[in-house]
């Protein structure tokens, strides 16, 4: 299996298109991105926080899992990664947060910046 963790805040965040205006709404318009893309990921899993999670439910759609973050969304990115990781799937985190990207690759996933996501969308 292939799983994509995605930082929605760091990827919503790495365009200056009004997001800040409406944080739902953003992570709203990136699950319906990602519903869409056509990507090789079996599993999508957008991690959302703050004000964002009031635009995506928790749970399954289609190949998309949204999380929300309990506390810190990168605490919740690197144990999503992990558990991937643990089952065997390969693993690519989006991130543009070089804390992020060395904490996930200590877990054995991949980093990807938030430009290579948006080129796929």
């Amino acid at each position: 299996m292939q799983t994509l963790v995605v930082d929605a805040a760091n990827v919503v965040g790495s365009r200056p298109d009004g997001w800040w205006k409406d944080r739902a709404g953003a992570a709203r318009r990136l699950h319906e991105a990602l519903l869409v893309a056509d990507t090789p990921y079996d599993e999508v899993v957008l991690v959302l926080e703050g004000q964002a999670k009031g635009g995506v439910k928790v749970g399954r759609d289609g190949h998309v899992r949204t999380v929300h973050a309990k506390g810190a969304g990168d605490d919740t990115i690197v144990a999503e990664a992990q558990r991937a990781a643990e089952r065997g799937d390969r693993v690519v985190v989006v991130t543009a947060d070089r804390f992020l990207q060395a904490r996930v690759g200590g877990v054995g996933a991949q980093a990807l910046s938030p430009s290579w996501l948006l080129d796929q969308l």
